[in-house]
């Protein structure tokens, strides 16, 4: 169906209009509380809202995904305030509390959101990981065809310097990737400056390498017309060499600057010339800057000549600033229009002063029925969806047998376990991991489940009966996605199955392993996991100073300190089999609870004699934070607080000291970032009559008010320190905050002071000095 392209283009003015308006109450017209800039960005805004009109008003059904490109937010609220699912107050409450977002976010603004962005370069990524986890639901028959979509990013041209995307680029290519949209705001410029041309004569062989079609939109119709007529070749060819700093500063200048430069570099063509001479300034400036990204008939012709499910790059060339005082201007990343140039651009459109949020003011008759019209027929989703928890049951996770076992093998048989049970819940695991599969004790599950790929893959050496504990054969019916070594896309994999349940209706158990240390190489795409409330399980293993043969570099200090200061991460640090099945358990439970969250377990490789329990009186409290192993005293002057793989050290030094020091307690911290989180929720109730005690205070008020603490973890020592400031208790914190180095445990608890002797120096310093 042929689409209206004069209604699109008022529409298309239309987002422009709002997009800065919105911006420009915030900072013109809004009392400001602090006296600071807003800011905003109507430059990047206004590069985009032909694209962006084009795509919404046309090109989306509504089963497709767009991760909007940050400084294009202004836009998205825009379409949907012409679409009525936003309201002036939010947006006149732009980047204020409670108002639209700075940057488009999925839990906090009011309108649909399919991806936050804000980090640049992750929500390109994200749409490439979606598209896997609506390929994995789909071989499974849990999405019908009539569900599925596609997935779009709109990227800026600066955010193809962000090494994440290739390696999103790379995993999808290995996964046979399809049904994506890549569009490049290619407006040359990026905050500090005019980008670079080189690496733009590049991206067609990076993508077309690894199986993407690349469709570069260059010219708009105006240009492609006058590039037909005698002279018009060379017109194109001076604008192919223009270097893109030069292209800004002409566009900044107008008509008159394009006139004399042209004039100059062309004076031995005279037919160009005469094309030129043809035009005057105003016509000239729109010529030169009628660019592909601006065209509708050619943005829509692109989006509807690659309506198959291979991936497409589109390179959309545009000007930043389009349509603005500013345009090409190499400051206006977070340029301003002042009143009076905004008074201007308003009349320029026929708004009249007082109808500025009118979403459709000043136009009457046939334009106005043809907008409306136009609106109407949008197929886009218009409302939020509320978030699809279910509810499911979790089975009771069984503790693996065994005398002496490691938190990292027991995960493994737990998994397993559940694997073989036929639950139904162990059909929503989705497990993934950056080619430390095996060696996280995931082999067991995916020789079990097995690897998924949209085509099958051979197991050669199965086949040539050589023997091996992997079965490494792929198929669409696999549940484990195997990924290569690099943990950003781990942590996008992760995310975007977290968010199965509401981008699909289907709710996955996500389940992603990898070494402890390496959380910190792909942190930034965890903490956007988080903010957008992802819903998945983490496994980080081995860990700490406790992997001693593996040496400094594999030997993680930091990650629960990460832990302790992320957002919608839980952090449990088993130590014995029994804890870690009953936090799996939890950490499912979370995924479906609406108040739920994402979980990471810290475990180790470390064989520990397991605990004997005579009930489960201490469950509670474990989930809750910590519990006590060993009972203190009444009013005991002294505990030792422990966490993890080194609780054998903990319970040695009790047993060594508890005849001397009377009723000494043995405190098993299994999160310290809950426990935090609790004494830090009670410290803010004190003064809001909510006033309850945290489960930390609780535990320590056990102890006389003059006790003494030895903390230990195979951690940085911040990890539990802070315990003393809950009730005021004297700390000696013990703990790793120096590189590791090879060697046997003995040696290396001995060196970093991990060790028993290590716990009795410290606690008779606190107690006799």
């Amino acid at each position: 169906m042929p689409t209206d392209l004069a209604a699109l283009g008022i529409l298309e003015e239309r987002l422009r209009y709002f997009a800065a308006n919105i911006i420009h109450h915030a900072n013109h017209v809004r009392n400001s509380a602090d006296g600071l800039k807003v800011g905003g960005h109507q430059a990047s805004s206004a590069s985009m809202t032909a694209i962006m009109a084009a795509l919404y008003f046309d090109a989306l059904g509504p089963n497709d995904r767009v991760a909007v490109k940050p400084h294009a937010g202004p836009v998205l609220h825009a379409i949907h305030y012409l679409l009525g699912s936003q309201d002036r107050a939010t947006l006149e409450n732009f980047r204020g509390f409670g108002g639209a977002q700075s940057y488009p976010s999925r839990t906090k603004d009011r309108i649909p959101v399919d991806f936050s962005t804000g980090s640049v370069g992750l929500g390109v990524a994200i749409t490439l990981f979606a598209s896997l986890v609506q390929d994995w639901l789909s071989a499974r028959g849990a999405l019908p065809d009539d569900q599925r979509g596609r997935f779009v990013a709109l990227m800026g041209d600066a955010e193809l310097d962000e090494g994440n995307i290739y390696e999103a680029l790379i995993e999808g290519h290995k996964h046979d990737v399809r049904n994506l949209w890549w569009i490049v705001d290619y407006n040359r410029q990026s905050l500090d400056a005019t980008s670079a041309d080189r690496m733009f004569e590049r991206f067609d062989d990076i993508f077309a390498t690894c199986g993407w079609r690349v469709e570069t939109l260059k010219y708009g119709r105006l240009q492609r017309d006058l590039f037909e007529r005698p002279g018009g070749e060379a017109l194109q060819i001076w604008i192919d060499r223009c270097p893109n700093v030069d292209y800004a500063a002409l566009t900044y200048g107008g008509g008159a600057a394009w006139r004399t430069r042209l004039q100059a570099d062309l004076a031995g063509n005279a037919d160009t010339l005469s094309l030129v001479a043809g035009l005057d300034d105003e016509a000239l400036g729109r010529l030169m800057t009628n660019l592909g990204g601006h065209c509708l008939e050619t943005l829509v012709d692109a989006f509807r000549r690659n309506e198959d499910d291979q991936p497409t790059l589109f390179i959309a060339y545009t000007i930043k600033g389009f349509g603005l005082p500013f345009a090409g201007h190499k400051d206006n990343h977070a340029g301003l229009m002042n009143p009076t140039q905004f008074a201007a651009f308003r009349d320029s459109l026929g708004i009249a002063a007082g109808e500025e949020w009118e979403p459709l003011a000043g136009l009457g008759g046939n334009a106005r029925s043809g907008v409306e019209a136009l609106v109407e027929a949008t197929k886009v989703r218009r409302a939020k969806e509320p978030r699809n928890f279910t509810g499911w049951p979790v089975p009771v996770l069984p503790t693996p047998s065994g005398e002496e076992q490691s938190t990292q093998a027991a995960f493994g048989r737990i998994l397993l376990d559940l694997a073989k049970s036929g639950d139904p819940l162990a059909d929503r695991i989705l497990t993934t991991s950056p080619d430390v599969t095996v060696s996280t004790n995931l082999g067991a599950f995916v020789n079990s489940r097995g690897l998924f790929h949209r085509r099958d893959i051979r197991d050669v050496f199965a086949e040539a009966k050589i023997p091996s504990a992997q079965k490494w054969a792929a198929k669409d019916a696999g549940q484990h996605v195997e990924l290569g070594i690099a943990e950003s896309n781990l942590f996008l994999m992760l995310a975007a199955a977290g968010l199965s349940g509401d981008l699909f209706g289907h709710r996955l158990v996500p389940i992603g392993t990898l070494y402890d240390p390496f959380i910190a190489r792909g942190l930034d795409s965890l903490n956007y996991g988080c903010y957008q409330d992802a819903r998945f399980l983490l496994v980080a293993t081995p860990s700490g100073l406790t992997l001693g043969p593996e040496g400094g570099a594999h030997q993680s200090i930091n990650p629960p300190l990460i832990a302790l200061g992320q957002p919608g991460l839980r952090h449990y640090e088993p130590a014995f089999a029994d804890e870690l099945a009953l936090f799996m358990r939890e950490a499912i439970r979370l995924i479906d609870d609406p108040a739920g969250e994402s979980t990471y377990l810290r475990l180790s490789t470390r064989s520990l004699r397991q605990e004997s329990r005579t009930s489960d009186d201490w469950q509670a409290d474990a989930l809750a934070g910590g519990y006590w192993l060993r009972e203190p005293g009444p009013g005991a002057e002294a505990a030792i607080v422990a966490m993890g793989a080194i609780m054998p050290e903990a319970l040695a030094a009790f047993d060594a000291l508890k005849d001397d020091v009377p009723g000494l307690g043995l405190l098993s911290v299994t999160s310290p970032n809950l426990l935090h989180r609790g004494w830090s929720a009670a410290e803010a109730g004190r003064w809001n009559s909510t006033n309850q005690p945290s489960h930390v205070a609780t535990l320590l008020s056990r102890l006389s008010p003059t006790a003494r603490l030895v903390t230990l973890c195979d951690a940085a020592p911040a990890s539990l320190s802070w315990l003393g400031a809950v009730l005021g208790h004297r700390v000696a914190p013990l703990g790793v905050d120096r590189f590791g180095q090879t060697g046997n445990l003995p040696d290396l608890y001995g060196e970093y002071r991990l060790d028993g002797e290590a716990i009795t120096e410290a606690m008779v310093g606190l107690l006799i000095g």
